[in-house]
């Protein structure tokens, strides 16, 4: 094996190592909506404000953690994401009143995950490997944050059971500061050409572009889904008559399920359109969710759900964020998709809070659900008409004389 090679894969493997420790430490916050919520007198709707809070403070600053990584160097930006990622889960643990907790498990815990998920660790993935192994290896990258789904969450269950929920914020916040020392391998920022395009060229090409658009708004309901189930699922679960177990085997379920769906959509990526799978990526959803309406919740529907949603969960991510450096290039990737995952964290924040508002005004989740199934509809209508061609590849044109 030749020594880029090599580098390459120590940088796809501990990239999808980041991500899968960020993104599980981050499934696990549903596990603790009621210990604390008995423990503090806070109800639903105050962990949704909270939940909702870190999904917007990430997809905002996942658009600064891009400018840091693309002109200061990705190793930094990950370093300092995940000492915010600790910070916030440790201040998580002394929360005593709902500000501080929407300040911790809000603010900090959302600042950590832009500098330690996909639009950080994604691009620099995709520069390190050969233009062919670019979608697979963004496809394996996205995995991760599944695996991290399918791994950390029954352990956040058992550390909560045998620690208590305390026990298991300090646990949780030791593995959150593995991405610290792992950062020092992810060093290195994009190349810069000269006659190249500007940042700000860069940003106001893209928002000139109708198919940018389309893409944070499919993007958006990707987020409105993921934020809402990953938080209220073990809710609906027990509110449905199962156990606090039943739930976080579903959700580790759609992580293990999501292993390899987002293997799978970055593989297919490299070789079909990716605005058609990700529009069926959509369509597949609001199936499951329609599936999930239409029979009365035991184990065995539960958990099918959670497996067919898995297969469709973060499959979007290495298809919307190849689309992005396929259209765009890689020079600003970073930043680029921190933009429209900004997208996704607006979904996020609303499927989240829309989602304990709901239930606090008509005791279920039922409307969630249906609404669900809309915007996936509306989903993968957006996907259609994104352009898929290289505004790099186009010709420039000549001035006239």
């Amino acid at each position: 094996m030749s020594s880029s090679q090599s580098v390459s894969l120590r940088t796809l493997w501990l990239g999808t190592l980041i991500v899968l420790l960020a993104m599980g430490v981050r499934a696990t916050f549903g596990l603790f909506m009621q210990p604390m919520g008995l423990a503090h007198g806070w109800g639903r709707d105050v962990f949704s404000m909270a939940f909702a809070l870190q999904n917007l403070v990430w997809g905002v600053a996942c658009i600064f953690m891009g400018m840091l990584a693309d002109r200061y160097g990705s190793g930094r930006t990950i370093a300092l994401g995940a000492l915010l990622y600790v910070a916030g889960m440790i201040g998580t643990r002394l929360a005593t009143d709902e500000f501080s907790l929407y300040m911790t498990a809000g603010v900090l815990v959302g600042l950590g995950q832009a500098g330690t998920t996909f639009p950080v660790i994604l691009p620099v993935v995709a520069r390190s490997v050969p233009p062919e192994f670019r979608s697979t290896a963004m496809g394996i990258a996205s995995a991760g944050g599944s695996m991290g789904q399918f791994l950390v969450v029954p352990a956040g269950q058992m550390l909560i059971s045998g620690l208590d929920w305390t026990g298991a914020l300090w646990a949780l916040s030791l593995l959150a500061a593995t991405g610290i020392p792992l950062a020092y391998y992810l060093r290195g920022k994009p190349a810069t050409h000269a006659g190249g395009q500007s940042l700000s060229a860069a940003i106001r090409q893209a928002l000139q572009h109708p198919s940018f658009h389309f893409l944070a708004g499919s993007y958006f309901v990707c987020g409105f889904h993921t934020a809402f189930i990953t938080l209220h699922l073990p809710a609906y679960v027990a509110d449905g008559g199962l156990n606090a177990s039943q739930g976080a085997t579903a959700i580790a379920l759609i992580g293990l399920f999501n292993v390899i769906g987002s293997f799978y959509a970055g593989k297919l990526g490299g070789r079909h359109s990716k605005k058609k799978l990700l529009a069926g990526v959509y369509g597949l959803r609001a199936f499951g969710m329609l599936l999930l309406l239409a029979m009365p919740l035991s184990p065995w529907v539960l958990y099918a759900f959670a497996a067919w949603m898995g297969l469709f969960w973060l499959g979007t991510v290495p298809l919307t964020q190849g689309l992005i450096g396929q259209i765009y290039g890689l020079r600003y990737a970073a930043t680029l998709s921190g933009i429209a995952f900004l997208g996704h964290q607006v979904g996020s924040f609303i499927g989240v809070w829309l989602g304990g508002y709901v239930y606090s005004t008509t005791g279920n989740y039922d409307l969630m659900w249906w609404i669900g199934i809309a915007l996936a509809v509306i989903a993968a209508l957006l996907c259609l008409p994104v352009r898929e061609q290289s505004l790099e590849s186009r010709p420039v044109p000549q001035a006239v004389a």
